[in-house]
């Protein structure tokens, strides 16, 4: 038997044959990500289902002394455009090392990490400013519906960018490349899930 008769009735063994395999389906990571973003759109659904109820029994909303304090177009629209701009660099991200261009993805991928920062500091800073003004999380419905929703959202956010940060770690030490990057592309779903949670939130919380 030749060699390479022997290659292909022992296809299934060799690397071309694991490749081919792995582009007929979804890979692990990936299939992973999109059931947890399953079960987080549930979790945010009960909470967006809770607040509509919330808002249905309570009469004016907001508040009318929080109406004035809640204004979109202050430090929070500042926050939200910073977050999807980083949606958009995680995107250039993954595109770079699919192309295995991995100082772009490094650089892109430091970018996200640090627009997620900052949109954190934003949200705490913003946080202050309402805690300032007298509206908490006890201020009421309003005040207890809004700082659950936005403060679970944050620690999905901070989650996010532990996750980011992993990844450009791991970027850096040169693990991934065009043809091993599946983590890299579920944490850019993960990311990208957070990012159009937030535009809901902060649509229905600031202009319905």
């Amino acid at each position: 038997m030749t060699a390479d008769s022997h290659a292909l009735t022992t296809g299934e063994h060799t690397s071309v044959a694991g490749l081919a395999h792995d582009r007929r389906g979804i890979s692990n990571p990936i299939l992973g990500m999109l059931l947890f973003i399953t079960s987080e759109v549930m979790f945010f659904g009960g909470l967006f289902a809770a607040y509509f109820s919330t808002r249905a029994a309570n009469k004016p909303w907001p508040p009318a002394q929080f109406s004035e304090i809640l204004n979109p177009f202050s430090l929070i629209l500042v926050a939200t455009v910073i977050l999807i701009a980083s949606s958009f660099t995680c995107q250039l991200a993954v595109a770079a090392i699919r192309r295995d261009d991995r100082r772009g993805f490094l650089r892109n991928m430091a970018v996200t990490f640090v627009l997620g920062v900052l949109f954190l500091v934003l949200q705490a800073y913003d946080y202050s400013l309402l805690f300032g003004e007298g509206m908490t999380i006890g201020s009421g419905p309003f005040g207890t519906t809004y700082f659950t929703l936005t403060s679970f959202h944050g620690a999905h956010v901070f989650g996010g960018v532990i996750m980011l940060g992993v990844i450009l770690y791991r970027g850096m030490s040169g693990q991934f490349s065009a043809r091993h990057h599946d983590a890299v592309e579920a944490a850019s779903l993960y990311w990208h899930f957070v990012d159009v949670v937030w535009i809901l939130l902060f649509t229905i919380l600031y202009f319905l």
